[in-house]
Parts: C-alpha cells; structure tokens; sequence
C-alpha cells in the first residue's frame, strides 16, 4: 500500500541528481505497460477503500485517470456487489468531459467482456436546488449501466450534490469557487455509505483543501479518512517518463529521460514556489503566496500604533459637508496629528496611496529611508468607507506634514484617478507619481518589494491585516501580482481582505527609487502671547487667518 505522506513543509529544490538510481535507470526491456495500464501509484490510490480520501497531487501524475477507470467498475457492478452510482465534479466542464470521456472508452471494454450494453455519454438537464430551494436546470454528463447505475459529471456547484448517493470525486478541489461549500455538500453523503474522494494540486496553504488534507491528518475525521500524497516523482519512480514515449512512440532512453525531468523542472525558472507546489505537492504559503510567513514575520518590528484605522458608517455620508470636514479636522487633531509629529524628523520620507471608496480598504502609508537604504513604514493610514473629500483632507494633511518629503505615488486607476491627479497638481506633477497597475508595473516592481522583504530591507508594523494583505502577493503567469479576487458572499470586508496595504507598500518602494528633492514641512509659527495688531492688520487688508496653519482645510 502507498505510504501516507504528511503535507511537505521542507522548501527543498529537487534536482536530477537527488533521484534514486533506480529511478534514474531505465531497466533493459522494460514494458510500461507489463503491470496493466495503471501505474503503481494509480492503482494504490484505486483500491483504497476508505469512506473519505484526499490526495494532494502533483500535477499530470494520473490520478484522475485511474480513479476514473476505477469508479467505472463501481458503477458497472450490482448492487450486491459494492455498485452504486458515480458523480464527478470538476473545476470546470472541459475537465467533467474528459472525465467522463475515461469513463466511456474503459466501459466499452467492460460491456464487451460482460455482453451489457452502455448508454453512451448523454448530455442532459440536471436539476439543481440550492438551499433556499430555488431550482434551475445545468447541463450534465452521464454514462448508464445495465447494472441500474450511472457515472454523472456535474459542474462545480454544491448545491448538485445534496441529497444524491453515491461515489462523490472531487478533481482539483483547490481550485473551485467555492471550495469548502463542495466539500460540506460532498460530506452528506457519508450518511447512505457513499465515498468521497478529493483530488487536487495544492492551491496555497490557506485554502480549505490543504486545511481538508491537515485536519485529516490530525484525526478529525475519524479513522475512515485518510490522506495519500502523490509527487511528480512518485511517478517518475513508477514510469511516467517511460509511458509518455510510448505514448509517442519513441524509444525511452537515459539522456532523453534526464533531459525531459531537467525540463519540466526548469520551466518554473524562479518560481520555486510554484514548483514545490505544482510538482512535489508542497502547499504555498498562503494562496498562491509569493512572500514565506517568515519573511514577513521578520519585517515586523514597528509597533501596531503606526496603523491608524478610520472606519465609517453609512450615516457619515448624509451629513453635510460642513459636518464631515469638521468631525475629520478633529480626528486630525487627535490621532494623525500625533503620529505625524513621531516621525523621524532627520530622514526622508515617501508616500504611497491604494485608493478605494467602498468595499475594499483606502491605504495610505509613509515610507521613510534610512542609513543603507532601508524602508521603514512607520505610519500607515487605513480608511474604510471614507468619502471622497475626507480622504482627500486626511491625506492632504499628512502629505503636507511628512519630514523631508521626497516624492510619493498614488494609485490612479479607476475611482483614484481623480484623487491622484488632484493631488498631482497640488504637491507637483514631477513629485507625485500617478501610477495604473497592470502586469507590466507589477512585472517590474513587485518583484522589487518581495526582494526587500526577502533580504530584510523592509520594516513594518507588527499588525495582522498587513501581514494577510502581503500574503495576497500572488505569481499569475510568472509575475507576482495582488490579485483582487472576491467572495460575493461577503458583506463585511473584515473577513476578506483584498490586499490593498500590499499595493500599498509596491507604491511605497517604487516612490524610494524615484526621488525627487526633499521638501521640509516648516509650521508657521504660533501668534506671541498679548498679540492685539488685529485692527491694523485689518486695516492693511490682510487676513488674520492667513496669519495661522489652517486646520481643516487641507
């Protein structure tokens, strides 16, 4: 039986030269095919009888295939014998097709061998009932035996699957919209002796499959359960180069097998996360993560005052704009105020601004250099359904009051936009930089800010949210990016941030190596005790105001 492997936690890079000799060999004579057409580690996962299976997986190691062909005898035998039926559920329909494709060709064989007859693949109307008992009609696939039986492709929607009964396969779970509502759907069905078995890649260590897989493991789901890791080394050990030259129909060789494994390695080029993830089953931290919890852990070194957190409700907005502007002014005075005038006084600064209006969190921060070029972000301003005009008076304020100020750049996509270029024509066109994310800003600079959190360039505040928006940092296609997926089934953005604090700090360290000079913040200074020339500076057409900082109006 195939050893159960706990979820990998070592970041090891594997090279050619790690394998076993016999791995590396290819034996005179061998026969890919001399055990049958599934390879070893296909055929322990097959004959696993456990009423809850998981297997994390690398990719293209066969597993969906074998279980595939395997689910195909359950639903072609009677029910004295073990029968029952199949439903497969994938991540997307090509996958349900090419399930029920493998189904089809090995049930051919099945009907030959025992003179039934099959159905063949029928596409027809599955009748789907979420919980409120709403019912729409989805396109299914479905293969019937003589045995009364059937194996049935659905989309990936947890609603099909309450109150069926039966086999349930999950395939790449990782990557369903909503995966633990699969997986608490899937469950139901122990009740009637059904089976589940969950198959997929890894899709970060924060996603519910890995947490599936570990809770597993930890014994909560009883004996019944278990969880079989299989690598894309798993089965090269078993043949996987050699099937695929028979595939082909080229002879096997050893430089052609040490050349095919260095390949498929070596197409993740930097992106050894993704490798471990992709090929040796070994979760990223977090979804996708570009940034290990331990490099951030390790810029965490300011104290959690340095984030300042304005949370609005709706009834801010109905109030006039006369109110707003004066309940800001004092919050200013209480709590920005005092952050600003704790910055170091001696270093220069930068700002960085992640606009956002309403679901999402407004982020501003200010970045200080020190000796060495070393980033500090010693405040960060995080604003929750703050109006327009607010955000502009509080980021105004602390634009105009940051020591030594060198420059900034603000998000200008979308709703920042306006902000931006409002600002940009406040503070200087060449001194604050109007930035549009896309993939060719992030393909350059992200990078540069995961490099600083990896050589221990960056400190930040010892704050969760920050830490969990960092963790958004994600490669898409190679490029490490924030990736702003929602739920739509959230209503309070506390549960589910979108990585605004990362964008953020990019800003921040593109605004460090795009200086421009330093502009120190010199207070006017404060009227003298006793001073009573007001009249005559009336009578000279000045005005006292002028005389004094303004408080509320930047």
């Amino acid at each position: 039986m195939h050893a159960i492997k706990p979820l990998a936690t070592t970041l090891r890079t594997l090279e050619w030269d790690d394998l076993p000799p016999s791995v590396r060999s290819i034996p005179e004579g061998f026969d890919p095919l001399a055990d049958g057409v599934l390879m070893k580690h296909q055929r322990e996962v097959a004959s696993i009888q456990a009423a809850i299976i998981a297997v994390p997986k690398g990719r293209r190691t066969g597993i969906t295939f074998g279980t595939m062909l395997n689910k195909t005898l359950v639903a072609a035998a009677r029910k004295s014998a073990g029968g029952d039926n199949v439903y497969y559920i994938g991540d997307t329909k090509e996958k349900g097709l090419e399930a029920i494709g493998y189904c089809a060709k090995f049930a051919r064989v099945i009907a030959q061998a025992q003179g039934q007859g099959i159905s063949g693949v029928e596409e027809f109307l599955f009748e789907d009932q979420d919980d409120n008992g709403k019912t729409r009609h989805i396109t299914a696939y479905r293969i019937r035996f003589a045995s009364g039986f059937q194996v049935c492709a659905l989309s990936s929607r947890p609603a099909n699957i309450r109150g069926l009964q039966g086999h349930v396969v999950i395939d790449e779970a990782a990557f369903h919209p909503d995966v633990q509502g699969v997986l608490d759907a899937a469950t139901a069905l122990l009740i009637w002796g059904g089976q589940i078995t969950v198959i997929s890649s890894h899709n970060g260590k924060n996603n519910p499959f890995a947490q599936f897989c570990r809770d597993i493991e930890a014994g909560r789901y009883g004996a019944d359960a278990r969880v079989v890791t299989v690598t894309f080394d798993d089965a090269v050990a078993n043949g996987l180069y050699e099937r695929v030259c028979f595939m082909k129909g080229t002879p096997p060789t050893l430089e052609g097998k040490q050349a095919w494994y260095s390949k498929i390695r070596n197409g993740y080029g930097v992106r050894k996360a993704a490798m471990r993830e992709e090929l040796d089953a070994i979760p990223r931290d977090g979804n996708g993560v570009c940034l290990p919890g331990v490099w951030i852990e390790q810029a965490m070194v300011l104290p959690e005052t340095c984030v300042l957190r304005l949370a609005l409700d709706e009834d801010f907005t109905i109030q006039s704009p006369t109110e707003r502007e004066a309940w800001v002014a004092d919050w200013i005075e209480r709590y920005l105020a005092p952050a600003l005038e704790r910055l170091d006084k001696t270093a220069r600064h930068v700002f960085s601004h992640d606009y956002a209006r309403h679901r999402d969190f407004s982020i501003w921060g200010a970045t200080a250099l020190t000796t060495g070029m070393r980033r500090q972000v010693p405040l960060v301003i995080e604003m929750h359904k703050v109006p327009y005009a607010q955000q502009k008076q509080i980021t105004w304020y602390a634009i105009g009051h940051l020591p030594r100020r060198c420059g900034g750049a603000m998000d200008a996509g979308g709703n920042g936009e306006p902000l931006a270029e409002e600002t940009a024509d406040k503070f200087g066109h060449t001194h604050v930089h109007q930035v549009k994310f896309n993939r060719a800003w992030y393909g350059t600079w992200m990078p540069k800010l995961v490099q600083g959190f990896e050589d221990g360039m960056i400190d930040i505040a010892v704050d969760p949210n920050i830490a969990q928006d960092l963790r958004a940092i994600e490669e898409v296609d190679g490029i490490p990016m924030v990736a702003k997926l929602r739920r739509k089934d959230i209503k309070d953005p506390d549960l589910f941030r979108h990585g605004d604090s990362a964008s953020m700090l990019a800003l921040g360290w593109f605004a460090t190596l795009n200086l421009s000079a330093p502009i120190d913040f010199t207070p006017v200074p404060a009227l003298p005790r006793g001073f009573d020339n007001l009249g005559a500076a009336e009578d000279e057409g000045e005005d006292y105001l002028s005389l004094v900082e303004p408080r509320a109006t930047w």
